[in-house]
């Protein structure tokens, strides 16, 4: 004897795609006219009210055709969908503002010409903030790479969960957390304490504040990357005789090589944007200045930040002129993180054969 269920009735009934697809296009129309009746019609608005909708109609159709399991899977992948539409609209609102906003001043002259001598009537440009920023960001590089890079390699294949591994490991939880304007102050106070120069403002403070930024990033993804070559690499070259350091350099780093590179791209794309430590470690330079040791230098952040704050006469220009920045700053991290999958992908481990 056998016994029937209620989703055994609805066995043979299924919601089929384009009925789901009607009934997401009837909530959207749906939606837009409420909202318009309503006069509230924004994106945010539609989104909540077609997504209520569907999620609705789409819970009572597949009960009726498919049983209330199918009902209920449906009506989760609707709240799910929603959530990601929800977190996808402010993202989507950043890029096309900086793209509406920005495209205005991107020209030749913005990447070619400095704002020093900019007088009323001129406009400029921020080939001097490009250059600050590149300065810094690889003097910071230079400085964190080693640093977390070997901190990692402790912590994994010497640390043992010893006393100084896990004060190291505290440590570095804490500076993934510190606010970006402790490091500029930490920069500051270093500088002043070995300079006695209590004006001193030059590059290598900037680098320096990021670099305090960067490091904690380094060491994480390094730590993580590591941890992931399997220790049967490792035992099979120490049974070789293979010294220790020797496996570490020959083996474990190039098998994370891609993971490595990956982590320490993503990290110099996080400390690329930091406006507050610059703020008062670097000044905000007009001119081009090649050198990080001496005088005050400027970056993207620090030129949109100075457009935006002090325009000048020529309120509009400097708007575009900040909006411009932001978009190159943008680009210039995406394209970093392009670099990053582009490494990830090509230079993983093969593995089969």
């Amino acid at each position: 004897m056998t016994t029937t269920t209620h989703d055994d009735v609805h066995a043979e009934g299924r919601l089929e795609q384009p009925v789901r697809w009607a009934i997401l296009g009837g909530s959207a129309v749906a939606a837009i006219a409420l909202m318009a009746v309503l006069g509230a019609l924004n994106p945010l608005s539609v989104v909540l009210v077609g997504a209520l909708v569907y999620c609705v109609v789409i819970y009572v159709a597949a009960r009726a055709v498919e049983g209330p399991r199918h009902a209920t899977d449906r009506l989760v992948t609707g709240v799910v969908t929603t959530t990601f539409l929800l977190a996808m609209i402010p993202l989507l609102s950043v890029i096309w503002t900086i793209l509406s906003k920005g495209l205005d001043r991107l020209d030749v002259e913005f990447f070619t010409f400095s704002m020093r001598g900019v007088g009323s009537g001129e406009i400029g440009g921020a080939y001097h903030a490009i250059i600050g920023t590149l300065i810094t960001t690889g003097i910071a590089t230079l400085i964190s790479v080693p640093i977390g890079l070997f901190a990692a390699i402790y912590l994994t294949e010497y640390g043992n969960k010893s006393l100084i591994s896990r004060g190291l490991t505290f440590f570095v939880d804490v500076m993934t957390g510190i606010p970006s304007i402790v490091a500029g102050l930490f920069a500051i106070g270093l500088f002043t304490w070995l300079l006695q120069d209590v004006a001193y403002q030059a590059g290598i403070v900037g680098a320096v504040a990021l670099s305090v930024l960067m490091i904690p990033t380094v060491v994480r993804s390094s730590e993580e990357m590591l941890r992931l070559v399997p220790n049967e690499l490792r035992e099979a070259s120490y049974a070789l005789g293979v010294s220790k350091w020797l496996t570490i350099v020959k083996v474990v780093l190039p098998t994370a090589v891609a993971g490595l590179a990956t982590g320490i791209t993503l990290a110099i794309a996080r400390v690329m944007g930091e406006t507050a430590p610059l703020l008062i470690t670097m000044g905000a330079a007009k001119a081009v200045n090649f050198n990080p040791f001496e005088g005050s230098m400027s970056a993207l952040p620090l030129f949109a930040y100075s457009s935006y704050a002090n325009p000048g006469t020529n309120k509009e220009d400097s708007l575009a002129a900040a909006w411009t920045a932001a978009l190159v700053l943008m680009a210039i991290v995406m394209l970093l993180n392009v670099v990053a999958r582009l490494i990830s992908k090509f230079f993983a481990p093969k593995t089969g054969r």
